[in-house]
């Protein structure tokens, strides 16, 4: 069994490190009611975060209810999930439903879309308390962050990472030197669940474990591509890029990408464009490698697109976030516009029995101009989020308004239908509970015996029509 699954820790007692950050979660599960903001946790992978969250659960004995990055997060998705869970209480007898959205940095693709806006409807109408996690809390969307009472979860050190390495040692009857814990502490670099898979991998087929047996199972250690470029704007000596570039798990095309798509990093015109004239020396090594299938330029490509602008840059470091390539940006944009097309393609050929092939090709300009005439019944007809509705009718603005005002007009029918559906479930009951009438002798009544007068059939209501048609 998986060591870090099983000596998770059940209760928030039990936790290692982040104590301020564990005490301000106990103090809001304590005072939580409804209308509170809920947290949202963030930091380093293996600091405790999901862990915390469900030993808040277990120590206040609530339910809870986790939607994470293998689910589906569509916007139906968590509207039947989430949303009923956050306005109905719990089956079980729990105090409350604890609602967690982990991976909260990882709503993209057709997957999750329309998630986003759906976990804002969550947080905006829940009666239950909510959490969410995240690596990066700018990864987050904003009008979500803007709502929610960031959490910052540090890494775990070294040395409160060793009695709990001691304890598991102690449980599972396994012999550890002092040294071989200390080093699997700060090989982990503040990730206590890397810590304990490496202390099990290092304990596989063995009794006791050494210091010199800790490097076969020690953590992965290659370099991430925003360590290189972080080291190449920091100046690193020319042997430790090289080295970094040979450790990164990326091609030498991606690094490219990254080093250039970050170069407006250099505040002085003249750096940046000395490191231009680098990397585009270095992209010329590279379509040589491509079109000769010379694999032995790389390494010439390497040295330029690193060397290079490290000189430019001359140790200043970077003054904001690294970003990834622009064009990567674009390409998931494009990809993102043609998932929202192939969606407002669907639902209108659904609705006007249209085949999506002719709406592509010469009626989708026509079914806008109607959308656009009366934007709240078609966005409530389609059930359109605003994304589809910016592309149909170009306002972004105007599509929010229309898209809330929506979801205004549907809260308040389904609030009416539920009133209407409690007035007639009262009187259903009360003329159960009225006596029998007389058959015989009431004023306007008909006479025992005779005929029942036909009921007239009235006018039968017409099914829902599509607003298109």
């Amino acid at each position: 069994m998986d060591w870090a699954g099983k000596y998770r820790p059940r209760r928030l007692a039990d936790l290692v490190g982040n104590t301020a950050a564990i005490r301000a979660m106990a103090d809001w599960g304590r005072s939580w009611a409804p209308g509170k903001k809920p947290l949202l946790l963030y930091g380093k992978p293996g600091t405790g975060k999901t862990s915390s969250a469900h030993a808040l659960a277990h120590d206040l004995g609530w339910e809870i209810l986790e939607l994470n990055a293998s689910d589906q997060r569509t916007r139906e998705v968590i509207e039947r999930v989430a949303g009923v869970a956050g306005v109905t209480a719990s089956l079980s007898g729990a105090a409350r439903r604890l609602i967690l959205f982990d991976e909260a940095d990882n709503l993209h693709g057709t997957a999750d879309r329309g998630g986003a806006r759906e976990i804002l409807e969550v947080i905006r109408t829940s009666r239950q308390p909510v959490i969410l996690i995240a690596n990066d809390l700018y990864a987050v969307p904003a009008e979500i962050r803007a709502r929610c009472e960031p959490l910052l979860f540090r890494a775990v050190q070294a040395r409160q990472m060793v009695p709990r390495l001691k304890f598991i040692c102690a449980s599972e009857a396994l012999a550890c030197s002092d040294a071989a814990l200390v080093r699997i502490a700060t090989l982990a670099g503040g990730d206590l669940r890397g810590a304990v898979n490496m202390l099990q991998g290092a304990a596989s087929g063995r009794d006791r474990v050494t210091e010199e047996e800790i490097a076969s199972s020690a953590k992965d250690d290659r370099l991430s591509i925003f360590d290189l470029v972080l080291s190449l704007f920091r100046g690193r000596d020319e042997a430790a890029l090289l080295a970094g570039a040979r450790a990164a798990d990326e091609p030498p095309d991606t690094v490219l990408q990254w080093v250039e798509g970050n170069l407006d990093q250099l505040p002085e015109a003249g750096a940046r464009a000395l490191a231009y004239r680098w990397v585009s020396r270095a992209d010329e090594y590279l379509g040589l490698t491509f079109r000769r299938q010379n694999y032995t330029l790389w390494r010439y490509a390497t040295a330029l697109m690193l060397l290079g602008p490290s000189l430019a840059a001359g140790g200043r470091g970077v003054q904001a976030r690294l970003m990834p390539p622009a064009r990567w940006r674009r390409i998931a944009g494009h990809r993102r516009q043609r998932a929202v097309r192939e969606s407002i393609l669907r639902k209108i050929g659904e609705r006007a029995h249209v085949p999506p092939e002719a709406l592509r090709e010469d009626q989708l300009t026509l079914f806008s101009l109607l959308i656009e005439g009366d934007p709240v019944t078609h966005a409530r007809d389609l059930s359109l989020d605003a994304e589809e509705l910016t592309m149909l009718i170009h306002d972004r603005k105007k599509a929010e308004e229309v898209t809330e005002a929506a979801q205004r007009q549907e809260k308040q029918e389904r609030g009416e239908q539920e009133k209407q559906e409690r007035q007639r479930r009262r009187e259903g009951r009360s003329r159960e509970e009225e006596p029998p009438k007389e058959k015989e002798g009431e004023a306007g009544g008909e006479p025992a015996g005779a005929e029942p007068r036909p009921k007239s059939p009235g006018r039968k209501k017409p099914g829902r029509q599509s607003s298109l048609l």
